[in-house]
């Protein structure tokens, strides 16, 4: 049995912690059979490869008597990129225990728990569910619902250096002005409605004018400001951080791809380039080959 989970691109700029969009890189984790104790082969740095890795924790919040697996994880989601690295690990191990503890958990069922863990359904909502994603907390309680996908090219520039989220929630403020705040939900609201109907000429323009988060991380991702310049050249939708940044997403009709991304290049911006599609599946369970 192999769970694959997609990556996920979150806020589309004032979408800030409610909005996310699953993306055509994915985490592969299979599993080798039962073991005498937890074991995780993966190739991705300083992750754990026991009982704390966090898919095994994940697992194990759900079904603490979960019998111990041999598991194999391959995965080309960057860690500590803003694309829902974290996330994917959470909802694999979700799955992997709803696999062996037969817990029979709902699409609803399983988003819930992931947000609770993750404090927000962002990213852990498309992976589950796949497409684009509107969520938040209400009360004890986490709500999600899909949007129409756009068609369109997601082209994630991927900066070699890693940006953690900790500190990218460093520079936020403490607190904004009411003005600005009552703006910048304005913002947000209306987003999601040209989103829903389909409108991505207005729908770009409000990605690009958040309050909330882009102009105080904007020092930290200095590419940001540079591609957008060369994606509005090149007719894109728009660009945005995704997640915490430090990938920078361009939204992009499939025919402007390659001159767009020569152009990124021609600007000496060298680092990995990833032409990315939106995932409609989210997680899925595929049988041994």
């Amino acid at each position: 049995m192999e769970i694959q989970v997609p990556a996920s691109s979150a806020n589309l700029g004032p979408g800030f912690d409610s909005i996310g969009i699953a993306v055509s890189l994915y985490l592969h984790l299979q599993d080798l059979g039962s073991s005498n104790k937890w074991r995780v082969d993966h190739d991705l740095g300083s992750l754990p490869h026991n009982q704390q890795n966090m898919i095994v924790q994940t697992a194990l919040k759900l079904a603490p008597d979960l019998t111990p697996r041999n598991l194999k994880v391959v995965s080309d989601i960057p860690v500590t990129h803003g694309l829902g690295s974290s996330s994917s690990a959470i909802v694999a191990g979700i799955e992997l225990a709803n696999q062996f503890a037969n817990l029979n958990l709902s699409a609803e069922e399983k988003v819930e728990i992931a947000s609770q863990i993750e404090g927000h359904p962002d990213n852990v909502a498309p992976a589950i569910l796949g497409g684009l994603v509107v969520g938040t907390n209400i009360g004890d309680h986490f709500d999600a619902f899909a949007a129409p996908l756009p068609p369109y090219d997601l082209v994630a520039y991927i900066p070699e250096y890693n940006l953690a989220t900790k500190k990218a929630r460093a520079v936020l403020p403490n607190q904004l002005d009411y003005h600005q705040s009552t703006h910048a939900s304005a913002i947000a609201n209306t987003l999601v409605a040209a989103l829903f109907k389909k409108d991505y000429s207005v729908a770009g323009e409000l990605i690009e004018a958040d309050e909330f988060h882009e102009q105080y991380r904007s020092s930290l991702v200095p590419e940001l400001a540079k591609i957008r310049q060369i994606s509005h050249a090149n007719g894109a939708v728009a660009t945005y951080l995704s997640g915490a940044g430090p990938t920078v997403m361009t939204i992009i009709d499939s025919e402007k791809t390659t001159t767009f991304i020569n152009a990124v290049r021609q600007d000496k911006l060298n680092d990995r380039i990833e032409v990315l599609h939106p995932d409609p599946d989210g997680v899925v369970i595929k049988p041994e080959p």
